[in-house]
């Protein structure tokens, strides 16, 4: 077994593709499911054939998902965080607060939200 992708619920297909976007994921590609929705896969550059992001918007839903207690957040690496952060400033994405380390000699990282509220970690780590 492999675990493939992740999907969330969202609420605006173009504000939702725009972010993870900035993040440097890109789109591969849009499913429509029947009238009811629309699944869109998206991946990181390095990711391989199988898409690893699946953004579902369903419908006529304007009202926002309730992400609830159990859900904490995807990780994603870059080898230069404060970069990372000043690209993504430029779009008005900003991080919860200043980039920090867990412990001594660790990583440094920071957490973004998308446009439906989940959060995204981002740790540094050298090339």
């Amino acid at each position: 077994m492999s675990l493939i992708h992740t999907c969330y619920r969202i609420l605006d297909i173009d504000r939702s593709v725009a972010f993870y976007e900035a993040l440097g994921f890109e789109e591969r590609r849009r499913v429509p499911i029947r009238d009811e929705a629309t699944n869109v896969f998206m991946s990181l550059p390095d990711d391989g054939p199988e898409p690893r992001l699946e953004l579902t918007h369903n419908h006529g839903r304007s009202e926002p998902y309730e992400i609830g207690t159990g859900y904490g957040h995807i990780a994603i690496t870059t080898s230069d965080l404060d970069g990372t952060l000043a690209r993504l400033k430029e779009q008005q994405i900003e991080p919860e607060r200043p980039p920090y380390t867990i412990r001594d000699g660790g990583n440094r990282l920071c957490f973004v939200r998308d446009p439906d509220g989940y959060r995204i970690e981002l740790i540094e780590r050298g090339a």
